[in-house]
């Protein structure tokens, strides 16, 4: 988006304080928040989903640290609401899918890899029937 050569970006409005124009992820957006709150409130709550998605894995926890960073600072100088908006909706789909889809995996052996699920991960599944029933 914009110059920046990063693929996936999200904002901010002043050279002072590039992480302005946050947004909440996880909740509603309030329509009393300013868009700088909104900025603060996403680019937290991205650093709050990394910190439990990628909890006890160094490498990633640093990587997904310089990359919510280093999309901020690339859009720190936008001042188009509409873009702003955008900018804040792609962070927010970011983080739903970095906090729905992303397990862990620990390489156990060679070719073997075990997948470490979070609990909030784990859903209540209806086991599968092999044999039709009649409806009634």
């Amino acid at each position: 988006l914009g110059s920046c050569p990063l693929s996936v970006s999200t904002p901010s409005v002043s050279v002072r304080d590039p992480f302005r124009i946050l947004g909440n992820c996880t909740r509603p957006q309030s329509p009393t928040l300013k868009p700088s709150d909104e900025v603060l409130q996403l680019f937290k709550t991205l650093h709050r989903t990394r910190q439990q998605v990628f909890k006890n894995d160094a490498r990633a926890l640093e990587a997904a640290r310089i990359k919510i960073n280093e999309e901020f600072k690339c859009n720190k100088t936008e001042t188009s609401p509409k873009k702003i908006e955008e900018l804040i909706k792609i962070g927010s789909d970011v983080e739903l899918i970095l906090r729905t889809s992303v397990i862990q995996g620990i390489h156990t052996d060679h070719n073997t890899l075990k997948l470490v699920p979070r609990k909030d991960l784990l859903i209540e599944n209806v086991p599968y029937c092999d044999a039709p029933t009649q409806k009634q």
